[in-house]
């Protein structure tokens, strides 16, 4: 053949070729699209397209495989995999607040880039946004009463302060009033809690983080009952928030291995904040596990016993300089962004997850000067926590 002879048609349609095997690892179906056939017509016309394969936007068997994996942890009906954690919380909640119910209540303690949305891109639309403070059930109450409500917003764990949110208690308001409540289950995760076993309609993770595991991919999910996470899923199409495929093998991947890493993890988490309380340089721990947590009893009824997770927050006495130059001398933890791999990361809120904020709002939402926000990995704890230790007392230079 010269080589100006075009290929052959048999050797274009060589992706016909499948091979008769059944791979214990699913494959990445890295194809934008699938060849049409008959049922896929047919879902199309009927169904929206939504269930076979034929335009990765819609649906990917890779992105599937993660979905389901998720669903199955979280105990519901459906999942959907989006681009990113924001991703899942725009799209859930401009799909929610439609028709006349344009209205939220959320709690004010929230990651920051959700506080933009609630507090900026929402209102800028025409739709109602009310904030009350996370742990206090009657101001939820008074608000939820005080007009009509489509959705009511709130973390498990708030991103930094470690609140717990009595998730059943605002489900039953929410409900009474005709809402759904939404929560951000991202620091909390299935490991140590399930919201729709205690009244959430719809749980959003920022995938990214401890369901992918290891800190090499931005993905988000959405996870409801089907009807709720199909009416979602057509709003992310038309936004065109969808995952890569390559991106969905990795969140699969770190799911295998989702229990071992949170169980470990875990465990690192409840020694270091246990040393900690000990240590004359901290003023303040925030864990679940621990027997001074300010929330012990909402945690009792919520969180799986023995699960406190692998986030703490802690208080370094003499304010934010003090905290920053105590995550310089960290030699084992990282000083970066996110959460949720296997390797520590350290971050300060103040600089970070919520520099919009002034220092009069950081200090509303509990976000003292000082906070360091701690995401456990799976070193060998005594390592870790003497490494804190060595940085608190000044032992490491800078």
């Amino acid at each position: 053949m010269s080589a100006s002879t075009p290929p052959s048609g048999r050797a274009a349609k060589a992706a016909d070729y499948v091979a008769r095997t059944r791979p214990v690892v699913p494959p990445i179906y890295q194809s934008a699209t699938f060849y049409l056939d008959d049922i896929a017509y047919k879902d199309i016309q009927e169904g929206g397209g939504l269930t076979e394969h034929w335009y990765s936007r819609f649906a990917n068997p890779t992105v599937d495989a993660a979905a389901a994996e998720i669903a199955e942890l979280e105990g519901a009906e459906a999942a959907m995999m989006t681009s990113s954690g924001m991703a899942a919380i725009a799209t859930t909640l401009l799909t929610l607040l439609q028709g006349d119910r344009r209205r939220v209540v959320a709690a004010r303690q929230v990651y920051g880039d959700t506080r933009d949305l609630l507090v900026r891109d929402l209102p800028a639309l025409g739709i109602a946004v009310t904030m009350v403070d996370a742990v206090d059930l009657d101001a939820w109450a008074a608000a939820i009463a005080e007009a009509p409500t489509a959705v009511v917003y709130a973390e498990a764990l708030s991103n930094p302060q470690l609140d717990l949110t009595d998730l059943a208690a605002i489900a039953g308001l929410a409900h009474e009033a005709g809402a759904k409540l939404v929560v951000d289950s991202t620091f909390a995760t299935p490991y140590t809690v399930n919201p729709l076993a205690v009244g959430a309609d719809v749980v959003v993770h920022s995938a990214t983080k401890f369901l992918s595991g290891h800190s090499d991919v931005i993905a988000g999910v959405v996870v409801s009952d089907r009807e709720t996470t199909t009416e979602i899923q057509r709003r992310m199409i038309t936004f065109g928030g969808c995952l890569d495929p390559h991106a969905a093998y990795l969140v699969w991947r770190g799911l295998q291995t989702f229990d071992v890493r949170l169980a470990r993890a875990s465990e690192t988490a409840l020694a270091l904040a246990r040393r900690l309380e000990q240590h004359p340089e901290v003023t303040a721990v925030r864990y679940p596990g621990l027997p001074g947590y300010a929330w012990r009893e909402t945690a009792e009824k919520l969180m799986r016993p023995g699960r406190g997770g692998a986030m703490v927050a802690f208080t370094v006495r003499g304010g934010n300089p003090r905290a920053l130059a105590v995550m310089r001398r960290l030699t084992i933890a990282s000083e970066a962004t996110s959460l949720g791999g296997v390797e520590t990361l350290v971050s300060a809120p103040f600089n970070s997850s919520h520099f919009s904020l002034s220092e009069e709002e950081l200090v509303a939402n509990r976000i003292e000067p000082g906070m360091l926000r701690f995401s456990c990995g799976v070193e060998d704890a005594e390592t870790l926590i003497t490494d804190v230790e060595r940085a608190l007392d000044g032992t490491v230079e800078p």
